[in-house]
């Protein structure tokens, strides 16, 4: 049976799909983009139609997540509009690379080892960090800060403070109070626009750790700002290769439809669950895509069909077990916060 010329049972695991990643984008501003161009990959769609596809799913994912972290007062306009400059200049440059591979028959094999060597790399960063529990998201209050709050100096990491002591003109004064060079929020967001043209992803996955990390801006703030630099930097490219024939909206739609419920409970989250709790298993999904990944390559290159059912396996299997996560966090911190007003009350 089909429905829109998409196979039900398709239709409905993207619909899935979709709601699992837009629980991840709204929560983390990343962390479900990247899961959606490897998953079109694993499925057999071309690469040019894998990543326009899910640079257009990032685009309206990032909409619906940014007017409710926009609610929320976690969007520095000031800071993402910069970032929006460098951005674009980065998704030019990845998409004409992927073009240029893709006439040279790599597109598809280059795009799944920088997938595997990325999502790794960071998975390792996030899981360590999550497991040393070195504070680094701030206090421990999650995610509750607002743009203009001023942010407590001891929640910078050090990486951080050592960057924003090289003062290298022009400077900014960004959200908390924060002064950095022009050229640090240029260059982070070269580097992310290149990975969103090539990769087909927002770049969450690597800005919001590098606004926080390398910037030193506060965890629910650089959310919501990738949020909304997402909007721009996926609408480009969503444009760019829709005039390739990149983007096939029998993807996008039913896509867009799971997501539209999923952003919006997770951008609602973040003003409930303090995000300490749920990082490890956001760096173990990443490791989960980063072998999901590999499995998929192998199979491409060994010829084993077993190998891509694997890799598209574990690629849903980490998407649910994260977005879960978030779910489940989220309604047991509101039934604690309702049992200690009960309490009070009495």
């Amino acid at each position: 049976m089909e429905l829109f010329g998409i196979a039900l049972t398709t239709l409905i695991l993207f619909v899935s799909f979709g709601f699992m990643v837009g629980v991840l984008f709204g929560f983390f501003g990343m962390g479900g983009s990247f899961l959606v161009t490897p998953a079109l990959l694993v499925m057999g769609y071309p690469a040019r139609v894998a990543v326009g596809s899910g640079m257009a799913f990032v685009f309206g994912t990032a909409v619906i997540a940014t007017l409710k972290h926009h609610d929320l007062g976690q969007v520095d306009y000031k800071l993402g509009g910069l970032m929006i400059v460098g951005t674009s200049v980065g998704i030019e440059v990845g998409r004409i690379g992927v073009f240029y591979l893709e006439d040279l028959g790599l597109a598809s094999g280059v795009i799944g080892v920088t997938y595997v060597v990325l999502l790794g790399a960071i998975g390792v960063f996030v899981t360590r960090n999550a497991l040393k529990n070195d504070g680094s998201s701030g206090s421990g209050g999650g995610h509750h800060d607002a743009a203009d709050d001023e942010i407590d100096p001891d929640a910078i990491p050090d990486i951080a403070k050592k960057i924003q002591s090289y003062r290298v003109p022009p400077m900014m004064t960004i959200a908390g109070g924060i002064q950095v060079s022009l050229w640090m929020v240029l260059g982070v967001a070269f580097a992310t626009g290149l990975l969103s043209g090539f990769l087909g992803v927002g770049g969450g996955f690597i800005r919001m750790p590098a606004m926080f990390y390398l910037i030193g801006v506060p965890v629910p703030v650089a959310v919501g700002t990738d949020l909304f630099e997402i909007v721009f930097s996926g609408g480009i490219g969503s444009f760019l290769y829709g005039m390739e024939g990149g983007v096939d909206l029998s993807i996008v739609a039913p896509l867009l439809a799971g997501s539209a419920l999923g952003a919006r409970i997770g951008s609602a989250a973040t003003s409930i669950v303090n995000e300490d709790d749920i990082k490890i298993y956001f760096g173990l999904m990443l490791l989960g895509g980063s072998i999901a990944v590999a499995f998929q390559q192998a199979g491409d290159y060994l010829a084993i069909e077993v190998f891509n059912t694997i890799g598209f396996a574990l690629i849903l299997l980490s998407a649910f077990m994260v977005s879960g996560a978030v779910i489940y966090s989220t309604i047991t911190t509101m039934r604690a916060q309702s049992n200690a007003s009960a309490t009070s009350v009495d």
